[in-house]
């Protein structure tokens, strides 16, 4: 997520560019979006990160089997989709989207379990290549990254200020065994 001053909107990942196919200026996405048809919408226009690349309009989209594809106004050919790639395109947030939250909404809730013992605070989210993460600061300042699925992350409260975690065994810092040499594993 971009980090805009204090009067811009606060934009969220859409997608991020991949390779170019073909040779009419054509890219493969990866999506950070449930809503590709709407929020990549023909005629849509993203913010872009680095910013000097965009503003992005979406001239076509479309999903070949399991991939998603995007073709950008003023970009025409092989060459201008080629030196895209890894440009991430941003949006304002869609609140109204059930069961979505943001980057900017998890930063500060409290981490804890079912039965309300406390696990650390929130820092942010990291978007990795197979799923994103929660990034946890641990009650004794670890730094660990929770996976962002339900089976770890049952419950997110934005109002009541909190996620619970039921994390496997060695997830957390404070709870993995120190090896021979007293350190951490």
């Amino acid at each position: 997520m971009n980090q805009p001053n204090a009067d811009d909107e606060v934009y969220v990942r859409v997608a991020t560019i991949g390779a170019a196919r073909g040779l009419a200026g054509q890219v493969r996405l990866r999506l950070h979006t449930d809503d590709p048809r709407t929020r990549l919408a023909t005629g849509t226009v993203l913010t872009t990160e680095p910013s000097a690349v965009g503003p992005l309009q979406v001239t076509s989209i479309r999903q070949v089997q399991q991939h998603w594809y995007a073709t950008f106004d003023r970009v025409t050919d092989r060459t201008g989709a080629e030196a895209l790639r890894g440009v991430v395109l941003l949006a304002p947030p869609d609140e109204g989207e059930p069961e979505a939250w943001y980057p900017h909404q998890l930063a500060g809730l409290r981490a804890e379990r079912a039965d309300g013992t406390l696990l650390g605070t929130i820092d942010g989210v990291e978007h990795l290549p197979a799923q994103d993460a929660l990034v946890l600061r641990e009650a004794g300042g670890q730094r660990t990254l929770v996976p962002f699925v339900t089976a770890i992350v049952p419950v997110v409260d934005v109002p009541g200020g909190r996620v619970v975690l039921d994390p496997p065994a060695g997830l957390l810092a404070s709870e993995q065994e120190p090896d021979e040499h007293g350190e951490q594993r």
